[in-house]
């Protein structure tokens, strides 16, 4: 029982964070997209970008292999670790610095493509 309570209480707290996350960067993001690729595309391309930040802020942060090792044997044979409050806390922190560390890469790669972009962007414009 105490294995799907930190499940569900891992996938909560991974889809929150995402979700703050995702509204932080809401309105830089659609500033740009809608410089870079115009108003008409630019919320698709949004809703989409939301989409992916959503599904690598809990892919991040809910990590099944690392729950495993509450479930399944050692490969030396030995018994699956035991929940502990201490693991139970530790775990929930390592959701929080995962989920957030596979969205800022995620948001590093968009900028670092839409800063690309913008300059192609601004040099079209200037010729």
């Amino acid at each position: 029982m105490t294995f799907l309570l930190l499940l569900v209480i891992i996938l909560v707290i991974s889809i929150i964070v995402s979700g703050l996350v995702i509204l932080f960067f809401q309105k830089p993001i659609a500033k740009m997209l809608t410089r870079i690729v115009g108003e008409e595309i630019a919320q698709a391309w949004q809703k989409f970008l939301t989409f992916a930040l959503l599904v690598i802020g809990i892919s991040s942060g809910v990590a099944i292999w690392r729950l495993e090792r509450f479930v399944q044997p050692s490969d030396d044979g030995t018994a699956p670790l035991t929940l502990t409050n201490q693991v139970f806390g530790l775990e929930i922190y390592n959701t929080i610095i995962s989920t957030l560390g596979g969205m800022a890469w995620a948001l590093f790669i968009f900028f670092v493509v839409a800063l690309i972009a913008f300059v192609i962007v601004k040099r079209k414009e200037a010729k």
